[in-house]
């Protein structure tokens, strides 16, 4: 007998405004304050936009903004930006590293992810974000979009354990 298929929700197209905050999420401001500001809508109206953004793109409420920012550009929801930056030449433990820091939001989840001791977690990320020119993981994340280096997700479908 076959066991039973299972499949996710599909990816709910964001609205023009929500893909206005949005672009600003993977433009690297991830506090309500500063996107309203930037924004100009109320601090109440842009988290409600952001918590609709998580929904949209199935998104934990309390995941990293690294983790929205990854499922939003692998969703395709947003382009990454452009980059004059070129890539860096990553070995297959940092490509696991930066598939970890995408996909998860703790240390111990990134840690497990990229089969690293956690005590060797912050010299490996360091050393990452340095090969990568980042200043944040955030950054990194959108950065290895616009490198290609983390694929996208089939339209419609959310990879099992991604933002566990």
């Amino acid at each position: 007998m076959t066991p039973p298929m299972t499949t996710s929700a599909p990816i709910t197209p964001l609205t023009p405004t929500l893909k206005r905050v949005a672009r600003h999420l993977v433009d690297g401001l991830t506090t309500n304050r500063d996107l309203a500001t930037k924004t100009g809508l109320s601090a109440n109206t842009v988290r409600q936009y952001v918590r609709d953004i998580r929904k949209s793109v199935h998104c934990p409420p309390r995941s990293k903004p690294q983790v929205l920012v990854h499922l939003l550009l692998a969703a395709e929801q947003v382009a990454p930006p452009s980059t004059d930056q070129p890539a860096p030449e990553l070995n297959a433990e940092q490509k696991l590293l930066l598939k970890a820091v995408a996909e998860h939001g703790s240390p111990r989840d990134i840690a497990r992810a990229a089969k690293l001791a956690p005590a060797n977690l912050r010299t490996a990320l360091d050393q990452l974000l340095a090969e990568g020119g980042a200043t944040d993981v955030t950054q990194l994340v959108v950065l290895a979009h616009a490198w290609r280096l983390l694929g996208t997700v089939p339209t419609g479908t959310v990879e099992s354990g991604a933002v566990q």
